[in-house]
C-alpha cells in the first residue's frame, strides 16, 4: 500500500511518498522526497503521476524471487517478468481508482463462462452476464442458468474460504446445488464414491480421497510463504486435479481455489479460456506424466492473458 507522509523540520513542511510491500515473508518500501506541502498532492494524484517509475522499482524488487525458478517456470523468460509487471501495475491502478465492483463482476463473469464452457456448458456469455446480474433463470436449459448462478455465489465465497474439509466441501455444494449431471441425476453430497478416470489418467482411488486431500492441504499451509506464490497455485491446482475428490464438479471448484491461493498473495485472478480447453487438459496430462514446465508455461499463458483483461477493464472506469 502507498501513503503520502508529512515531514516537518525548520523550513517548512515537506512531503515524502511511501510505498510498501510484503512478499515471500520480505518487505519491500519505496520512498520518495516529493517537496513542499502545497496540499495540491495526494496518494492517488502521484501514484498516477509517476506508475510507471513506481512499478519499476517494485519489480526489481519482485523479480529477485523469480531468479531461481525462472528456467523451471517458463521456456520463455521474459513471460514470467511480464506477470509480475502487469501484478504490479493492477495493483498500483486500484489504488489509484475508486475501484469499482463492476470490475469484479465483469471478471467473474468472463471467468464463469469460460470456467462452466470447459465442463461443457454451452450458455452463451451474453447470457450469463443477464442471469448474474438479474438472477433471470429464463432459459432454455434452466441448468445451465442455474450453473451460471451458483458460480457467481460459489466465487463469492472465496473470501471466507479456508483450506480444510469444510470450506472445499462448501464450495463443492454452493457450485452444484439443484444442478443434475449429465447422467440427469442430482449431484451426490460429499466425497466421491467411485472411481474416475479422467481422459486416460486414473484418479485417486475413493477410499484414498481423505488422505491425499489432507495431505494435499497440509502440504500447502507448509509452503505458504516459502514456494513462489504462482507455482504454489498451479501446483496446488494440479494435484487437486490428480485426487479428483468429488464425482463431479471438480474443475470447477479446483479453479475457485487457484486463485483463492493467487489473491492470498497478491496476484488477480485467472481465466483458463474455453479455446483453450484441451491445451489446458493436455498440460495437467503432460505435467502427471513428469512433464511440468509444459503445464507452467501453459498456466502462464493463460495467467498473462487474463492480467490483460483485467487491465482493459480497469481502463473503463
Amino acid at each position: 500500500m502507498s501513503s503520502i507522509e508529512k515531514v516537518n523540520n525548520k523550513s517548512g513542511n515537506y512531503l515524502k511518498f511511501i510505498k510498501k510491500a510484503t512478499f515471500m515473508g520480505k518487505k519491500f518500501v519505496y520512498k520518495e522526497h516529493i517537496g513542499k506541502d502545497t496540499k495540491a498532492i495526494t496518494k492517488e494524484k502521484y501514484l498516477l503521476e509517476n506508475l510507471d517509475k513506481i512499478t519499476k522499482e517494485e519489480l526489481k524488487f519482485k523479480l529477485s524471487f523469480l531468479k531461481s525458478i525462472n528456467n523451471e517456470l517458463s521456456y520463455d523468460e521474459k513471460l514470467p517478468k511480464e506477470i509480475e509487471e502487469k501484478t504490479i501495475r493492477i495493483n498500483n491502478i486500484k489504488e489509484i481508482k475508486k475501484y469499482p465492483e463492476s470490475v469484479d463482476t465483469d471478471f467473474a463473469i468472463k471467468f464463469i463462462f469460460n470456467s462452466n464452457n470447459i465442463e461443457g456448458s454451452k450458455i452463451p456469455e451474453e447470457v450469463v452476464k443477464k442471469i448474474i446480474e438479474t438472477g433471470n433463470l429464463n432459459y432454455k436449459n434452466k441448468n445451465e442458468a442455474r450453473e451460471a448462478l451458483n458460480a457467481i455465489d460459489a466465487f463469492g465465497y472465496l473470501k471466507d474460504f479456508n483450506f480444510n474439509f469444510a470450506s472445499i466441501k462448501r464450495l463443492y455444494y454452493i457450485s452444484t446445488n439443484n444442478l443434475l449431471m449429465e447422467n440427469g441425476n442430482s449431484y451426490p453430497k460429499g466425497f466421491k464414491k467411485v472411481s474416475l478416470i479422467v481422459g486416460d489418467s486414473p484418479t485417486t482411488s475413493p477410499k484414498d480421497v481423505e488422505k491425499e486431500l489432507k495431505e494435499l492441504i497440509n502440504w500447502y499451509k507448509k509452503n505458504k510463504g516459502k514456494v513462489h506464490p504462482l507455482i504454489l497455485a498451479y501446483d496446488f491446482h494440479l494435484r487437486y486435479e490428480s485426487i479428483h475428490p468429488f464425482r463431479d464438479g471438480n474443475g470447477r471448484t479446483g479453479r475457485l481455489i487457484l486463485n483463492k491461493i493467487l489473491i492470498q498473495n497478491g496476484y488477480p485472478p485467472l481465466i483458463v479460456y474455453k479455446e483453450n480447453k484441451d491445451k489446458y487438459f493436455n498440460a495437467i496430462k503432460q505435467a502427471r506424466e513428469g512433464r511440468r514446465k509444459k503445464y507452467y508455461q501453459f498456466m502462464l499463458e493463460q495467467t498473462n492473458k487474463s492480467y490483460d483483461f483485467i487491465l482493459d477493464l480497469l481502463k473503463r472506469y
